[in-house]
């Protein structure tokens, strides 16, 4: 039987996450990939404001923060002036789709050879609770009280399907991670994500669908059959846009 050890990119601290939250779990699917690949030394890992910026104690290699929402710009300079480097942005739902659209849009439209990985827990984290772009129809947060409403805050925004539709990317998906099924396939399309990358053959976004058991006001347990009966149904699962899927395994 396989020992389970800690990924090597990764320092020897407990997690500040709050319990239940998947950012952890999501942190160590990249970390584990990250060492698997042989990539602790090279890697960068580029964090903005928000939940993902507490990874700034727990990851072992370089790490480089940004303003809110703008990863994309940081990777873009750093991933062009060091273009041997593995170079991914983990970013949150506010962070991403809210504050810093224009930043992920240009980067994705314009094919910059790194990697995003994008958690989506239709919630402004860290920062108070608030409505993200993310936010379901009719889920309650500190700024929509009674439940979003599409009249007067608009749809939830499905950020596969908007990168998608660009020309330029090479490989966009989502996968959720209340199942370890769904923990396996986002690990392969991360992996697969960065090998894209190191091949030199451009952009790729990777969503995590996870959830927030603080700010959602439920139990760790009750978020997955949350998500199960309403983050997913909205954010279909699966591979989105794949130029290489006969190159990259």
């Amino acid at each position: 039987m396989a020992e389970y050890k800690r990924p090597e990119s990764l320092k020897k601290t407990p997690s500040g996450f709050c319990p239940g939250c998947m950012h952890s779990l999501a942190t160590k699917l990249i970390a584990e990939v990250v060492g698997e690949m042989g990539q602790v030394e090279n890697a960068v890992h580029i964090v903005p404001v928000g939940c993902s910026t507490l990874n700034l104690a727990y990851w072992q290699g370089d790490v480089l923060g940004a303003a809110h929402g703008r990863a994309p710009a940081v990777a873009t300079g750093f991933k062009r002036t060091n273009p041997d480097r593995l170079v991914f942005s983990y970013q949150g739902d506010g962070d991403l789709a809210a504050i810093g659209l224009a930043e992920i849009m240009g980067a994705a439209n314009r094919g910059e050879n790194f990697t995003v990985i994008f958690f989506n827990n239709q919630t402004y984290g860290m920062t108070g609770g608030q409505m993200a772009p993310t936010t379901l129809i009719g889920q309650k947060t500190t700024t929509t009280r009674y439940g979003r409403d599409p009249e007067t805050t608009g749809y939830p925004m499905k950020m596969c399907e908007l990168i998608s539709t660009l020309e330029a990317p090479a490989f966009v998906a989502r996968y959720a991670l209340n199942t370890p099924k769904g923990c396996k396939d986002a690990k392969k399309a991360i992996r697969k994500a960065f090998e894209i990358q190191m091949a030199g053959k451009g952009f790729s976004f990777i969503e995590l669908l996870g959830n927030c058991p603080t700010n959602w006001g439920l139990s760790p347990l009750q978020t997955l059959e949350y998500m199960e009966s309403n983050t997913i149904p909205y954010f279909v699962p699966g591979v989105y846009k794949d130029k290489y899927k006969d190159e990259v395994k």
